[in-house]
């Protein structure tokens, strides 16, 4: 049960899973991003794994080389010989990336990109956006298993102008692999210390027509105790269940679908002021459901693409003590979206490629919340138009600028941009880049509306506004075998919402986050790799205090 003046989303708990039978509702999926490739040299032939495309920088398939971003792109591969089977774990190596947990395996786990906070991180799965209404906006990763995933896009910088008011720190697209070959079934299980159990079961194929994927995961740990000085276990158990296919009924048309169900039961422990953590009996269990259906057609020769998508989510968490109901919090969303890309060559004219991307989409966001003190029934309308033009001089010079305009039931509208720039110089294998963009975040439902016996939402808050910019360099040598990357990046926040007494007020002033993120990557042989990240965060408010949850340094190594 959420504790005084605490967020829903704050504390979570649990005792056993009960894993129900489950139905996937089986859903249409968004184009499918590029496969990586490897880029080696003549001299020293395959040596580190590098993504050909990247999706999410510009919402369409845009070459590493050409993204001006700050972008860190994740291989299934990687997943793999890590061993990674939460997907908060593999995002702790990502330059710019904080990732802070709030107890063992299962607890409520932020990730927040650049000093923002948690719910300015948005978040997709398989083209749909999981951040959660219901829990301020923000996506928990406690539960999220590593399942069948293909590739993890980070996009880091303000992102509204594509992506809307939770991209204000930057964007994490996590994409699942599609069937293909000859129908095959992969089996997994392993077994740990702490009662641990981990277990994966697909079943995949698929023709140059179809593709399908059914897959099923299950974690469980028997945990150490939340509280520090805590004799009891907090056990924590999740399944998924996760279903995918799509279908082309001629070369230039497809229609595609997902669906993916999470239960999960995490045991915790309740908080007494001034002491913190205790042992108590207080257990949260959580269902959530995501799906999407979507259209594709390339026409005139694929330089014409339309996409027409429907996503649906359902996000639920009851809190319980001693196994007896306490509060619920249920969100929800409901997204229509249209997209057209349009590509044109202008070979005379300094060899250009131009890509032109207009897009929309109406949203839904839906919140229900039950407690002893309160009965919340609350929903948002909101929709948005969106264009963006590319493009890319001489096989070298990249420019792209984006515009968003979005139209709010609850706030007044507000329109967002974004510009970025990259150079590639082909001989040196070096990009220079830089990007500038502007942000918008609304309140959340429990920042306006939000109850419980220590906290009074304010329906007076004003969205968020920022700006933020970035430059940085990337750097190929030694036959590819070394990759690194340096970005400096500078960030303002105004009327930035913050907790006042036992309610939220937006704090008069500019909050003011900079920092430089440092990636490297080393094959000093065939078969090794050590890749390596640093991230120098200074963050603090208008009155000059230090953003809470923000460490100044972060570091991460690791070696395969």
């Amino acid at each position: 049960m959420p504790q005084s003046g605490t967020h829903p989303l704050a504390i979570r708990s649990t005792s056993v899973l009960r894993l129900a039978p489950l139905a996937l509702a089986l859903v249409i999926l968004p184009a499918h991003a590029e496969d990586a490739t490897s880029a080696g040299s003549p001299d020293t032939g395959v040596d580190v794994v590098l993504p050909t495309l990247v999706v999410t920088a510009n919402s369409t398939d845009t070459p590493v080389s050409e993204v001006g971003s700050a972008v860190t792109v994740i291989t299934g591969e990687e997943l793999q010989q890590q061993q990674i089977r939460l997907v908060s774990d593999v995002l702790r190596e990502v330059p710019g990336v904080a990732v802070s947990s709030s107890g063992p395996t299962g607890s409520l786990t932020q990730v927040r990109i650049r000093g923002s906070e948690g719910n300015q991180t948005l978040v997709m799965i398989d083209g749909i956006v999981v951040n959660n209404p219901a829990a301020s906006d923000e996506f928990d990763f406690g539960n999220l298993l590593a399942q069948e995933v293909e590739r993890i896009e980070v996009l880091r910088g303000p992102q509204s102008a594509l992506y809307g008011s939770d991209a204000v720190g930057g964007v994490i697209n996590i994409v699942t692999r599609k069937g293909d070959g000859k129908p095959k079934m992969t089996l997994r299980a392993e077994g740990g210390s702490l009662s641990s159990a981990n277990g994966l079961a697909t079943v995949s194929g698929g023709t140059d027509t179809y593709n399908y994927l059914f897959s099923a995961t299950g974690l469980h740990t028997g945990n150490i105790s939340v509280a520090a000085n805590g004799s009891e276990k907090d056990p924590f158990s999740a399944g998924t269940l996760l279903a995918k296919g799509g279908f082309k009924p001629t070369e230039e048309t497809e229609v595609s679908a997902v669906g993916r169900f999470t239960r999960s039961l995490f045991d915790g422990d309740g908080f007494v002021g001034g002491v913190g953590a205790v042992d108590d009996k207080s257990s949260t269990l959580t269902n959530q459901a995501f799906g999407r259906v979507q259209a594709q057609a390339n026409l005139l020769e694929n330089t014409w693409q339309h996409v027409l998508g429907f996503s649906a989510t359902s996000q639920d968490q009851e809190y319980r003590d001693k196994g007896t109901k306490t509060s619920t919090y249920t969100g929800t969303t409901a997204v229509v979206d249209y997209k057209t890309n349009y590509l044109l060559a202008t070979e005379a004219f300094l060899d250009a490629r131009h890509t032109f991307t207009l897009g929309g989409d109406l949203t839904y966001n839906g919140v229900q919340s039950w407690s002893a003190w309160s009965d919340l029934d609350k929903s948002n309308n909101e929709g948005s138009l969106v264009g963006q033009y590319q493009v890319t001089l001489l096989n070298a010079l990249t420019l792209t600028g984006a515009v968003r305009q979005d139209f709010n039931e609850m706030f007044e509208d507000s329109t967002t941009g974004r510009f970025t720039g990259a150079y590639f110089f082909d001989r040196t294998g070096t990009k220079v880049r830089g990007s500038y963009g502007t942000g918008v975040k609304n309140p959340t439902m429990f920042e306006l509306y939000g109850y419980t016996n220590g906290y009074q939402g304010n329906p007076d808050l004003k969205p968020e506004e920022a700006y933020g910019w970035d430059v940085g360099i990337d750097q190929q040598i030694w036959g590819n075998r070394v990759l690194g990357d340096v970005t400096y990046f500078n960030q303002r926040i105004t009327d930035l919402i913050t907790g006042s007494g036992q309610t939220s007020i937006n704090m008069p002033g500019t909050s003011k986050v900079n920092g430089v993120e440092v990636g490297l990557t080393v094959v000093p042989i065939d078969n090794l790799t050590i890749r390596g990240a640093y991230t120098y965060t200074n963050g603090e408010d208008s009155s000059g205090a230090e953003l809470i949850r923000r460490a100044p340094n972060i570091a991460s190594l690791s070696v395969n």
